[in-house]
């Protein structure tokens, strides 16, 4: 226990240090936008009946960050949902929802986790919402997607990059 309490003392100390010297560290949200949208309704309006069963329902989603400057980044959250399969697909919505945001004074080792994890965890509600609204304007419930653990999803990338790199060395 006393280690742990030594951290958080640490820690705190080492913030107030930063605001101290005017350096604590931010994350600062610059804009966010669609950047792209497609939503397809095949075989409306065939596809709008009502069904005695729930369609099986596909939900795909991805994190890409591209550096802009020293400090500002990029984040792309990627969602993919499908209803239904071939001939008895009802819908399909590609949304690719992005922000700029500004890192300032974030140590080097956690500048990947802030992209990839707390950037898309600030994007996600917003993009929530358009899928929801798309899937609803395209004449279905709306789509509700479940809340996303980033760091879960950020811990699995990492070890496909180390499982990748052990391979090619």
């Amino acid at each position: 226990m006393a280690k742990k309490s030594e951290k958080k003392a640490e820690t705190k100390n080492e913030a107030a240090a930063a605001e101290a010297t005017g350096e604590a560290p931010s994350l600062n949200v610059l804009a966010q936008y669609i950047k792209d949208l497609s939503f397809e309704n095949p075989h409306a309006p065939h596809s709008l009946r009502p069904r005695e069963d729930s369609p099986e329902i596909n939900i795909n989603i991805n994190v890409n960050a591209n550096p802009l400057s020293e400090t500002d980044f990029e984040v792309e959250l990627k969602l993919e949902a499908n209803a239904g399969e071939d001939a008895d697909t009802m819908f399909n919505v590609e949304l690719t929802y992005a922000g700029v945001f500004r890192l300032t004074n974030i140590p080097e080792e956690a500048v990947a986790p802030a992209i990839l994890i707390e950037c898309p965890r600030l994007l996600f509600p917003f993009a929530r919402q358009v899928v929801a609204d798309a899937t609803r304007n395209g004449g279905f419930p709306p789509l509700m997607i479940d809340p996303v653990d980033f760091a879960a999803l950020f811990q699995q990338r990492m070890a496909e990059e180390q499982v990748k790199s052990q391979m090619t060395n």
